[in-house]
């Protein structure tokens, strides 16, 4: 199963890329002491860590929504062709990303609106293609939304300093800068609703401008939380941020939130990079939380 249906609104799950983030857990997680990964590590292989090299897999994935008649596709993954010299696990990629959404019944003309939770490097690069050799709207007819606080700080001509160094080298330039030049662009700011059923609302700290979408339809709940969490070890870790967080007390504070309101709403937690089911339900244990069920989406190996 690669879908769901949550009140009125269709969820799919659209592959780019599984594999290693050639970092171990302590360099990926420095807060997350080395017994807590031997602890779940029978649960945690080979989905989410590699059992021969214990290095962290990761998934490059889009979230497919249909809803109130709309496509709306949620973060596009890494892209094709890009350069990526800080970055070569992700350098000149050459996946099958636009086939496997076409399989799932969409063309890029079909597209309505593109959501880029924040602007990092994998989670706009299909945003553009590479077309006589100039990057291009891959999906013409949408709406980028795109949080304005994350604009400002990547924009190269703001000067800011990140965290990531040089890690989004070309990411605003060949991903970001020529949507906005056509016109196609949604600066949001604070909250940005979608329609009855779908809200982004800003959660930052990974990034300035890093934010989350809340599906609130019928009885169901839903929260697409980009990068707030990128490995299951989060939810039981609350505290341990990844080493790309640019404000660390603000990814741990917004995290808390998120996961505190899922638990509280019964609501599926969905982020950008999960292997395995994708998502999970989750419950408060204490100062804490846990997993309480899985989504039902198949994973990468039962698919490929």
């Amino acid at each position: 199963m690669d879908h769901l249906t949550l009140g009125n609104v269709s969820v799919t799950r659209v592959w780019e890329h599984f594999g290693s983030v050639d970092m171990t857990p302590e360099t990926f997680f420095p807060d997350i002491p080395k017994d807590v990964w031997d602890e779940n590590a029978s649960w945690l292989t080979p989905h989410f860590l590699d059992s021969d090299t214990t290095i962290v897999n990761s998934a490059i994935q889009t979230w497919l929504l249909h809803s109130e008649g709309r496509t709306i596709l949620v973060d596009t993954g890494v892209g094709n062709h890009k350069e990526r010299p800080y970055a070569p696990v992700w350098s000149h990629l050459k996946t099958d990303f636009l086939a496997n959404l076409a399989r799932a019944g969409v063309e890029p003309g079909d597209v309505d609106i593109v959501i880029n939770t924040h602007l990092h490097i994998d989670h706009v690069g299909w945003n553009t293609y590479l077309d006589d050799r100039q990057w291009v709207p891959t999906f013409p007819n949408a709406t980028y939304l795109m949080p304005k606080d994350d604009f400002d700080f990547w924009n190269p001509e703001n000067g800011h300093k990140a965290l990531l160094g040089h890690g989004n080298q070309n990411v605003f330039e060949d991903s970001v800068a020529p949507v906005h030049r056509t016109g196609r662009t949604l600066l949001w700011e604070e909250s940005h609703r979608i329609d009855g059923d779908l809200v982004l609302d800003a959660a930052p700290g990974h990034t300035p401008g890093s934010s989350v979408l809340t599906l609130a339809s019928g009885t169901d709940r839903a929260v697409f939380v980009g990068d707030l969490l990128h490995s299951p070890v989060q939810i039981l870790e609350p505290d341990a941020n990844s080493c790309f967080c640019e404000d660390p007390a603000g990814a741990r504070a917004t995290r808390r939130k998120v996961l505190g309101w899922a638990a509280d709403n019964n609501a599926l937690v969905i982020p950008a990079h999960l292997g395995g089911h994708g998502a999970a339900e989750v419950v408060r244990e204490g100062s804490r939380f846990a997993i309480k069920n899985w989504a039902p989406f198949a994973p990468y190996t039962e698919q490929a």
